[in-house]
């Protein structure tokens, strides 16, 4: 209630945009996507609505759908530099033993520099030797991997699919590791 009277007397301030903040501090996901369904729609449509510090890409395609329009998050750098990275198929840990021998990028569809010239047992490797170089390709590979997850939601919303798409990035994020 605190949150949607601030929201209604905010939103009579004539400012750039609007962020929404507190979230992603321990409450569970659908908790956080109930505080946007009830505190977004009383911020102005026609200026940018901010979600502070919140970004797994299910979490940021759920804002995106209930009118969040950008975001700032610590995931991409923070994961990767633990070797955590993301692919369309959910987050893969560089580190765990079943990639020691596996010779396949870090995600086969991605054009980005890391994918494009590096296997994950390489990665690997250099992650268990403790080399920074490992964590930089993680940390590459998952600004890039959000980048285009951003590009893919301006385009699905230009093209007026951006439902198809949610449920399909969706359901493509829950379905586990590529094995």
């Amino acid at each position: 209630d605190i949150r949607i009277a601030h929201a209604k007397e905010i939103a009579q301030l004539d400012l750039d945009g609007y962020a929404v903040g507190g979230l992603a501090v321990g409450e569970s996901h659908e908790e956080m996507y109930h505080i946007l369904d009830v505190t977004v729609p009383h911020l102005p449509k026609e200026k940018p609505r901010y979600l502070m510090g919140v970004g797994t890409p299910a979490n940021i395609i759920e804002a995106v759908y209930r009118g969040v329009d950008f975001f700032d998050c610590v995931y991409p750098s923070r994961n990767g530099r633990h070797g955590h990275v993301y692919t369309d198929r959910g987050r893969l840990n560089l580190k765990n033993a079943k990639y020691e021998l596996d010779d396949r990028p870090i995600a086969e569809d991605c054009d980005c520099p890391v994918c494009r010239t590096y296997s994950r047992a390489y990665i690997r490797h250099l992650l268990k030797a403790g080399e920074m170089l490992g964590l930089r390709f993680c940390v590459m590979h998952n600004l890039h991997y959000y980048n285009t997850l951003m590009e893919q939601i301006r385009d699905a919303i230009a093209e007026h699919r951006f439902e198809a798409f949610r449920k399909e990035k969706l359901e493509s994020l829950a379905s586990g590791e590529d094995d």
